[in-house]
């Protein structure tokens, strides 16, 4: 074998799969060189590849061709002071760029860089790198109020830009478009991104006036332009629904199962109008139970190809907001023809179940139907009923009270069942923002989770995952939901946080079940440690999706898991039900396989996109009205517990959700340092110590509308416990010790910009275990 030949094979394999990584095993098997001694000259050959910088060695100790000698395509995260990063690779640490390399690339852009100076050998450090093509820009228009200065630049006037991530930009409107009036909310097309000749401002064209600056609701508006959210349904769309009947018409129940003559109700918030799901219980004679989950047959009325079907697929999910919600179908649809209302005849997807005693479901039947709800129930009803025992509810539904205590007992058999086999429950409180007819927040409360939420949830997981087994077993195209299992990477990372805190782990980051992070969380319930662990826990985790690939769903425990349950508000579902049709009406055969195969991976990847973009809308709308919120209570005390902890800071949550930051500059009382292992802020004189879970006193100093942010500040420091978290050392003889400045104290941008990062691992969820809402808010 001559080495030559051996090291440009080598090369011409790493060269052609640049994305992936190999061991040695897997090269010499895709090589075809098998044997000891071929074994030993690729090690050889990789070793000297390494040395002249040809190849690089991933965290895991395989091999990949070396970025630097390819030109590479990413997305690029922007900073506020300039530079950037851009993952380019699953495996190997973010290119690092540099101000005057950027090319102006804006975040999120998509951009091909080149690698300039490769990443330090056995470090997190990447390589650095430049921008040397914007291939797609991810800013294509912008919404904002119009303004007109005395420094226009000779343009029409401004764009007031409040988006965040567009920091430090001004923009200039042309005079080609509309001719907005000063305190009109406007969107606006790009024409002229930031450039050499004007690095600091874009250009454009006024499209669209949405409304005037001081009209009820419209900061609510501008979030969701920003965030292309379709808000409006065209007019042929619209006439498209209104062409649908109002009511069942008698052919349409031709071939279904009828069960008009079952005691079906549906269980919602009191606010909400799309009623998609009904259930019923009752006890079978051999000790086991039927439960049955019918919803809402939106395919019959959404067929495939038409403008309504566009539409949803377009928007992909209804967006909850604070005094609105953005449906995914038209409310002729989603509150009429389609909505389980009481007493009128609808057509079903049902899924019964037979139900035994350890919470197995031993035979199962989907099959289409058509119902007639017997009641309208909410949860406080339901919950008066089973939690309070109220009276005159009780006499109210009396013909139904057995039911519903029928549903409770096998709701807990269901949660039993799912807490044996490890499903984690992350229980977090969830606010409900009170508006005024003006659109202003006046109030804010917690929403509790009752027994009759519980149970719906307990039920709809069953049918999802019902649903789910029935069509994989099938072997056709299908589309799950799915939450695969964390990368060992972060897993390990969790269990030395953990040990840090004498939280003893005996578990392989490798083969990681979920009853393993079920028994932790165990451990620390009700302990102080408890929050700071739950946290860290789902940042550990990876996000839900939908995928044409049955992997399981490690939260929750299932082998199986699909979204079943709600296709008024949810495209994934909608799609699921028209593909139970599909095979129902057309049989399963190899011919049947392959009418969906080639839709149903680009169907889930879309949703989701739309599911992302949904949650990012409703978390920035549920961000800016907290803060505009605590407008009406600056200089105000509460108590907090801290949730997250930054060199530049640490974040607090009150009772009622409201989070902020308290930053570093404003803990003035010493010089704090931050212990990463412990993720812990602690004084250099006073040992002073800040951590995850930690309950202190507040007051609230700052909120800004615009920017979807709180500040506080510590009223009592001398309350906090002290620690000796940090070695002694650091502070002997330090001259900078009570300072009370630090480095990076104006780092303002920075710090948010790890709020948004800190809050997609706890605020926006790994992943949803909750089916339905406990009030109008669906998730």
């Amino acid at each position: 074998m001559q080495d030559n030949k051996l090291k440009n094979e080598i090369e011409q394999e790493l060269q052609s799969h640049p994305d992936q990584s190999y061991s040695v095993e897997k090269l010499a098997d895709d090589l075809n060189y098998h044997g000891s001694s071929a074994f030993k000259l690729i090690v050889s050959e990789l070793a000297a590849l390494e040395r002249d910088r040809a190849v690089v060695v991933t965290g895991n100790g395989d091999f990949k061709i070396n970025p630097s000698e390819l030109k590479l395509e990413g997305i690029f995260h922007s900073n506020p002071k300039g530079f950037g990063f851009v993952r380019y690779d699953d495996e190997l640490p973010d290119a690092f760029i540099a101000p005057d390399e950027t090319m102006h690339a804006m975040n999120l852009d998509k951009v091909e860089i080149q690698i300039t100076k490769p990443g330090e050998k056995d470090s997190d450090r990447g390589p650095q790198a430049k921008v040397v093509n914007i291939l797609e820009h991810h800013y294509t228009h912008v919404v904002g109020e119009f303004r007109q200065t005395d420094n226009d630049h000779g343009y029409l006037g401004q764009v007031i830009l409040k988006d965040k991530k567009l920091s430090g930009l001004k923009f200039y409107v042309v005079d080609a478009g509309l001719h907005p009036t000063p305190g009109e909310v406007v969107t606006a097309d790009i024409t002229e991104y930031p450039s050499n000749e004007h690095p600091d401002y874009m250009v454009g064209i006024v499209k669209q006036v949405i409304g005037s600056v001081d009209d009820p609701g419209i900061d609510i508006l501008q979030v969701v332009y920003a965030h292309d959210v379709p808000s409006q349904f065209p007019e042929d769309v619209l006439e498209e629904a209104d062409a649908i009947p109002d009511h069942v018409l008698p052919e349409e129940t031709k071939g279904r199962e009828d069960i008009t003559d079952q005691d079906l109700v549906t269980i919602d918030g009191e606010s909400s109008k799309d009623l998609d799901d009904a259930v019923t219980a009752w006890k079978l004679p051999n000790g086991n139970y039927h439960l049955g989950v019918h919803i809402a047959d939106v395919s019959h009325y959404v067929k495939q190809g038409t403008l309504l079907d566009r539409e949803a697929y377009k928007r992909g999910t209804s967006v909850y907001l604070t005094d609105r919600v953005i449906p995914m179908l038209p409310r002729r649809l989603s509150n009429g023809i389609c909505s389980l209302n009481e007493g009128q005849l609808r057509l079903c997807l049902s899924c019964d179940m037979e139900i035994n005693q350890q919470g197995k479901v031993i035979k199962k039947r989907i099959h289409p139907s058509v119902m007639k709800s017997k009641a309208r129930m909410t949860y406080t009803a339901v919950n008066n009923i089973l939690e309070s025992k109220d009276k005159k509810t009780r006499e109210e539904y009396h013909d139904l009270v057995p039911m519903f205590e029928t549903m409770a007992e096998l709701h807990r058999i269901l949660y039993k069942q799912r807490k044996r086999r490890g499903a984690i429950d992350f229980d977090d409180d969830e606010a409900e923002i009170i508006m005024n007819k003006e659109g202003k927040p006046v109030d804010i409360k917690l929403r509790t989770r009752g027994l009759a939420e519980r149970m719906i949830e307990s039920f709809m997981l069953a049918a999802n995952e019902t649903v789910a087994e029935t069509y994989y077993k099938l072997k056709v195209p299908f589309i799950y939901r799915v939450h695969e299992t964390p990368d060992p990477t972060r897993v390990k990372d969790f269990f030395e946080f953990l040990t840090a805190f004498g939280i003893e782990v005996k578990a392989d980051p490798d083969h990681l079940t979920p009853k393993t992070l079920q028994n932790i969380l165990g451990k620390v319930k009700g302990l102080p440690e408890e929050t700071m662990v739950s946290v860290m826990m789902l940042r550990s985790l990876q996000q839900a999706k939908y995928s044409d690939k049955c992997v399981g769903h490690f939260g929750l425990g299932a082998k199986y898991y699909t979204h079943f349950t709600s296709p008024i508000r949810r495209y994934p579902d909608l799609f699921v039900h028209r593909l139970i049709h599909y095979y129902e009406d057309n049989g399963i055969n190899d011919e049947t396989r392959q009418t969906y195969a080639d839709q149903v991976g680009e169907v889930a990847v879309h949703c989701s996109e739309t599911e992302r973009r949904g949650v990012d809308t409703e978390r920035d709308v549920d961000s800016m009205m907290k803060a505009e919120y605590m407008t009406q209570h600056i200089g105000e005390e509460y108590d907090a517990v801290v949730s997250s902890v930054m060199k530049f800071g640490m974040f607090v949550e009150l009772p009622n959700t409201v989070e902020g930051l308290i930053h570093i500059s404003k803990m003035d009382d010493d010089y704090y340092e931050y212990v990463e292992k412990y993720m812990a802020l602690v004084g250099r004189n006073t040992r002073r110590t800040y951590k995850i879970g930690q309950t202190l006193r507040v007051k609230c100093v700052a909120a800004d509308v615009d920017q979807m942010t709180v500040d506080f500040e510590i009223v009592k420091p001398e309350d906090a416990p002290l620690s000796e978290l940090l070695p002694k050392q650091e502070h002997k003889n330090d001259k900078h010790h009570h300072s009370g400045k630090h480095s990076d104290g104006k780092n303002r941008r920075q710090s948010y910009k790890n709020q948004d990062r800190r809050k997609n691992g706890k605020k926006g969820h790994s992943f949803k275990i909750r089916t339905k809402p406990s009030n109008s808010r669906k998730k």
